[in-house]
């Protein structure tokens, strides 16, 4: 099997998986999630012309002038009857302009004595301090549309437009499975030839930010049976992922324990570095993800494609993450015949290699703060040239 490109691995990953159905969640639970369908403004906002300041309600035309102050608005209040000529009305900020007002004289500019009010500034052009009906949206308007992701500010955009609950799509869930014979849980001892699993932790923290369940059914042994009998524990997972064993040595049982539990592969091996000997499939209803055992290659792997597809099975509308330009502080050599993804940070002077490029070295990759993707076949980038860069979060 040739190793397929990035882009083409991440487009056959997600034809792999359907997004995930949708469900009505409180505004409140809704951080984080992807919109499943658009949403229309059910309420106009404002839903009246409303003050944008303190002051008075009166008619533009008739400043600067003498009023009588004949009534009172306030946010939340009763709205004012119609404003008669030669009228104002007290008015507080987000309160309803009566009938017939078009302009807000703010209470610095006014001049009161008991109902007698004077402007004692002047122009007053009509709309000043005044938030017009509608003038955010109108009923019936469009809000968000579906696959957008729901932050504060868009929470706060839909419940002003008259929504409590919001269809959004399911959180997928995600069963991940660590295999090798040298594996020991987390702070346990380490005995010679022990390595601490940190895989499984790393990907859930990585998974953490977005919404889905993650599962962690433990350390797998390389045996064929145990392999297998995991992976029945997990098919009812939407994902599942492994993370060592995909490649081709002796000990390597994720290939051959997922074509004997009834999984389908649909690629493997991938021209990058690092992170080639990452496979996929179905198995039953779930998708599978098996990724290298390195830390290094699990981590580039899991930004690349599983964090990917979780966000597409949970209705992301742009669920690959997105590359900029950045201009280097540090020379780079040429690169083969798969493309590089490089562990850098940004600094003042432009974004930096980290010294070792290993992938086992943890400690490295623990001082990135984004990825340098070079295609294959770059030539050599010097110092001030400009590369394509993935923010890590």
């Amino acid at each position: 099997m040739s190793l397929l490109p990035v882009a083409e691995a991440q487009a056959r990953l997600f034809a792999l998986a359907d997004r995930l159905p949708a469900e009505d969640v409180p505004v409140t639970a809704c951080a984080g999630r992807w919109l499943a369908r658009d949403i229309l403004a059910q309420r106009a906002q404002p839903w009246a012309d409303l003050s944008a300041m303190d002051g008075y309600a009166v008619r533009a035309a008739e400043a600067p002038g003498t009023w009588r102050v004949t009534m009172n608005s306030s946010a939340g209040g009763t709205p004012p009857p119609p404003l008669a000529p030669g009228e104002a009305c007290r008015i507080f900020t987000g309160a309803p302009l009566p009938e017939g007002a078009d302009a807000i004289l703010i209470q610095e500019n006014a001049t009161r004595d008991g109902d007698s009010l004077t402007a004692n500034a002047d122009p007053l052009p009509p709309g000043r301090h005044v938030r017009p009906a509608a003038s955010d949206f109108a009923q019936g308007a469009p809000l968000l549309k579906a696959g957008s992701r729901l932050g504060p500010t868009q929470i706060a955009l839909a419940v002003l437009g008259g929504h409590g609950c919001l269809p959004v799509g399911q959180r997928p869930k995600v069963a991940l499975l660590s295999t090798g014979d040298e594996l020991v849980p987390p702070g346990a001892p380490t005995p010679p030839g022990a390595l601490p699993s940190s895989n499984a932790p790393m990907l859930a923290a990585m998974l953490a930010a977005l919404p889905c369940d993650v599962i962690d059914l433990g350390i797998v042994a390389d045996d064929l049976d145990a392999m297998v009998a995991a992976l029945d524990r997990a098919r009812q997972a939407d994902i599942i992922v492994s993370t060592g064993g995909a490649s081709v040595g002796d000990h390597d049982m994720v290939r051959p324990a997922f074509a004997q539990a009834g999984g389908t592969l649909d690629f493997w091996k991938i021209a990058m570095r690092p992170g080639k000997p990452l496979m996929a499939g179905r198995l039953g209803n779930a998708l599978f993800l098996g990724l290298p055992g390195n830390p290094v290659s699990a981590f580039v792997t899991g930004t690349l494609f599983l964090l990917p597809l979780v966000r597409h099975m949970a209705g992301a509308s742009t669920p690959l993450p997105s590359l900029h330009e950045a201009r280097l502080a540090s020379p780079l050599p040429a690169t083969g015949d798969r493309d590089d993804y490089l562990r850098a940070f940004r600094s003042e002077g432009g974004i930096v290699s980290v010294t070792s490029q290993d992938s086992a070295a943890t400690a490295a990759m623990a001082l990135a703060d984004c990825l340098i993707r070079r295609p294959a076949g770059s030539p050599p980038a010097a110092i001030g040239d400009m590369v394509q860069i993935l923010p890590l979060p």
